[in-house]
């Protein structure tokens, strides 16, 4: 059976979106991957551009709050960013809490090409702490 992962961001539009993308993509056979934030607002175009480009579409995601998954059991819940960190309560039953801190690319300025590579390095940063944590549990 596999695991089941919720991840958790303030606004579901980037970080936990592309998490829930690349658990899904490349350990979709030992994990189920979710997200959510404390609000709902929209999926952030560049996230699904730079996912796009390891293959994987996150296009067909929405943003949640975290409410839509009330009453469900998770194995973990990991948020990605301090204010989910401080703001989410844990009403998950039995799951193991874990919080990893990641840049907000949604702050990103400059050009538009530093811009996307701010979400490449937030989705590449990503896929490395999230593969290797999954690793190691």
């Amino acid at each position: 059976m596999k695991k089941r992962v919720l991840f958790l961001c303030t606004a579901n539009s980037c970080r936990s979106q592309m998490a829930e993308g690349l658990i899904n993509h490349y350990i979709g056979d030992r994990f189920s991957a979710s997200s959510a934030g404390t609000r709902a607002t929209a999926v952030n175009p560049r996230a699904i551009r730079v996912m796009r480009e390891l293959g994987i579409d996150i296009a067909h995601h929405r943003s949640k709050e975290l409410g839509e998954f009330a009453g469900e059991t998770f194995d973990y819940v990991i948020t990605l960013c301090d204010s989910a960190n401080e703001q989410c309560p844990l009403f998950f039953g039995g799951v193991t809490h874990t919080h990893l801190g990641f840049a907000d690319p949604a702050g990103a300025t400059g050009s538009e090409a530093e811009i996307d590579e701010a979400f490449r390095r937030v989705r590449d940063d990503l896929k490395e702490r999230l593969l290797a944590f999954f690793r190691a549990n």
